[in-house]
């Protein structure tokens, strides 16, 4: 792996990762096209640490407020401030916790194909968009998150395990099909996404651990300042983005994306 391909696959995992738009498309995409050659498990374990940083310094306020309360609503047993929500993100990662550990070889051997994820990433997309357009015709756009929502957010993550669904694109579905406002969809959708990158990248340091390849730390060094950059200035624009446009430009996107991996 060189530069280039280290700057490029930093920046496309600090730009897909948190976006509705699936990041494992695109690394499908972009090392076709160029005849890249595997960029090693170091690196994922890298990019995938500086996008969990990223997430977690954005919120880091928010999950001090969190852990506060909900150590006070074990004691007290009475939900309080910001302790539902962080119920909701220890409970909503189960499914998906679970499936990757009684489905991660199948799905590993018999989703990978390119079919799956352009079929799953154009699905997908218009499945956003129909969530998007239901938010908005219907009006709805609750500010609080009730039991019945952890579930189902949390089973439709668990679809993220398929390759080119987008694992912050479905977890913001669901929340838009149960009518939890914009705002609170991604918070939720972002937030879930800490425990699930960090389990994750705790796996794959546990298979490196076995990968005999050479490290190249200049190269893993690069990539981690570019996927944090580039993780952190997404979630910021993101949020402003979808507020005022919405999500269309995204579906659109991943109807088109669908499309190419077709033609490969």
């Amino acid at each position: 792996m060189d530069i280039t391909q280290t700057i490029s696959l930093a920046l496309i995992q600090g730009l897909t990762e948190f976006l509705p738009v699936s990041s494992s498309a695109h690394l499908v995409i972009l090392p076709k096209l160029l005849d890249w050659p595997d960029q090693g498990l170091a690196f994922d374990v890298v990019v995938h640490f500086a996008t969990l940083c990223a997430i977690v310094y954005y919120y880091r306020l928010t999950l001090v407020e969190m852990s506060k309360d909900f150590a006070c609503s074990i004691v007290t047993r009475k939900m309080q401030g910001q302790s539902m929500l962080a119920w909701a993100v220890l409970l909503g990662t189960i499914p998906v916790g679970l499936t990757g550990l009684f489905f991660k070889d199948s799905i590993e051997l018999n989703l990978r194909s390119y079919e799956v994820v352009a079929f799953a990433t154009i699905f997908f997309g218009f499945l956003l968009g129909f969530s998007d357009w239901i938010h908005r015709f219907l009006g709805r756009s609750r500010e609080f998150i009730r039991s019945s929502d952890i579930l189902i957010v949390g089973l439709f993550q668990a679809l993220a395990l398929i390759p080119g669904t987008s694992r912050s694109g479905i977890t913001i579905t669901a929340a838009l099909l149960i009518g939890l406002s914009r705002s609170l969809s991604i918070k939720f959708a972002f937030l879930l996404s800490i425990p699930v990158i960090a389990l994750a990248t705790l796996l794959k340091t546990f298979d490196l651990v076995n990968d005999v390849n050479q490290v190249d730390w200049t190269l893993l060094l690069i990539g981690f300042v570019i996927a944090l950059i580039t993780a952190y200035t997404t979630i910021v624009f993101f949020i402003r983005l979808v507020e005022r446009i919405g999500f269309m430009p995204f579906v659109i996107y991943r109807i088109l994306l669908g499309a190419m991996l077709l033609l490969l």
